[in-house]
This record gives structure tokens, C-alpha cells and sequence, in this order.
């Protein structure tokens, strides 16, 4: 190899061991936004209520707490348990679907006010 091509092959290795490292540097960026953002998500709790059951949920689509009203548990005294699952599901399924819409509300915030990039 004439001492032109190792120069050339020398700069080469350099240029791509740069480029490696500034890789590195915005995976790291990239994942600590990430972090950020989600960390956002998370902090969201929404609180659905129906026939006297209230479900709080967080941006990570975790139930916080379910809180029935004596009115909901008489239901279950009174025979009618199917009634009352019916609404402890629609409660829940409210709750989550409440959240996501948030979620996606702040998303689209963070979007339009350049918080986020995509």
C-alpha cells in the first residue's frame, strides 16, 4: 500500500469512528427523551366515574384505585351481581380510554409546541 492510500484508509477509520461516537450521542439523547417523555405519561392520572364506581388510572395504563359507593354494593346485595360487573368493567374500560385521550392530547401539545421532536 503506497503512503497516499494509508493516509486516505487512515482518514477513513477516523471518519467512522466519529460517526460511532456521534451515533452514540444521539441514541443517548434519543433515549433520555424517551425517559422524559414517558416519565410525562406516567405522571397523567385520570379518574372515570359510572353508577357509583370511580377508577383512577395512570398514563401507563395502571389502575391507581377503584372506589365503589354503598349504592354499587347494594346492587351486589340485592341479586343483581351482573349488573354491577357490567359497570365495574364499563368504569374501567372509561377509565382507560379517558387516559388515552389525555395522553394523546398531551402528545400533541408537546408536538405542536416543539417540547417533543419527531
Amino acid at each position: 500500500m503506497t503512503e497516499d492510500e494509508t493516509e486516505n484508509t487512515k482518514g477513513t477509520d477516523e471518519m467512522g469512528l466519529f460517526d460511532g461516537i456521534k451515533n452514540i450521542k444521539n441514541a443517548m439523547k434519543m433515549r433520555t427523551e424517551g425517559k422524559r417523555i414517558q416519565d410525562k405519561i406516567n405522571a397523567i392520572e385520570e379518574t372515570y366515574e359510572n353508577g357509583g364506581i370511580a377508577v383512577r388510572v395512570r398514563g401507563d395504563m395502571t389502575v391507581v384505585s377503584i372506589t365503589i359507593a354503598q349504592a354499587a354494593y347494594d346492587e351486589v346485595k340485592t341479586g343483581k351481581t351482573a349488573r354491577f360487573e357490567t359497570m365495574l368493567l364499563n368504569t374501567v374500560n372509561g377509565a382507560f380510554a379517558h387516559v388515552k385521550k389525555t395522553i394523546q392530547e398531551e402528545m400533541r401539545k408537546m408536538l405542536l409546541s416543539g417540547e417533543m421532536q419527531v
